[in-house]
């Protein structure tokens, strides 16, 4: 297994807990937590494998459709051990975040697309999956939380991507992995964030 399927593994099987634990929120039934694992889960890896012309990675290798459905089957029996489920869903959406960057951003790279499009997928991958979910659940998305970082964090890591023929493609992956989750968790701990756009009365 290469460093890229891992990644794109981790990334589904995160995503897809996330997806669960949003439908446990809403109190769905079985088939509607796998329709969010599924959604959330290859969402991000579909986008990006279309916008590249690749057969999307759950119809070359149904394990993935496998991967998130085992996800929901998993949280619809035990979501209800969780204490604060929207507070994993947050922890969870930026670990797979990370990955899910990553694997984007040297999907894109292995095809030896330019930098601009190394970025875009990274981007893409990470953000796309949250966001199907989020608007299908009837919530705020996570990326369009005021004072919070998300693709500020995708757009830093896929940048970090870049540096891979200088210091080897599994390395760029893994710092690629970890800048995406230091911004998010320091956002999420800290408060770390950009700033807004506050509108200010004309000019007389």
């Amino acid at each position: 297994m290469t460093m890229l399927d891992f990644l794109d593994y981790a990334s589904v099987l995160v995503f897809a807990l996330t997806g669960a634990l949003v439908a446990s929120r809403a109190q769905l039934d079985i088939v509607g937590f796998a329709f969010f694992s599924c959604l959330t889960g290859l969402g991000g890896g579909t986008l990006r494998d279309i916008l590249l012309d690749r057969t999307p990675i759950w119809i070359a290798n149904p394990i993935y459709l496998g991967l998130g459905c085992g996800a929901a089957f998993v949280v619809f029996f035990t979501a209800h051990l969780i204490e604060s489920r929207y507070r994993a869903i947050l922890w969870l959406d930026a670990a797979a975040l990370a990955v899910a960057v990553a694997a984007g951003a040297g999907v894109a790279q292995a095809l030896g697309q330019p930098a601009a499009i190394v970025v875009v997928m990274g981007i893409a991958t990470g953000c796309a999956g949250g966001l199907m979910r989020d608007v299908v659940a009837n919530e705020v998305p996570l990326i369009l939380k005021q004072g919070e970082l998300y693709v500020t964090c995708a757009f830093a890591g896929s940048l970090a991507m870049l540096l891979a023929p200088r210091i080897g493609a599994d390395l760029a992956a893994l710092g690629c992995a970890g800048v995406v989750f230091a911004l998010r968790a320091g956002s999420l701990s800290f408060g770390w964030s950009l700033p807004v756009y506050k509108s200010r009365p004309p000019r007389v």
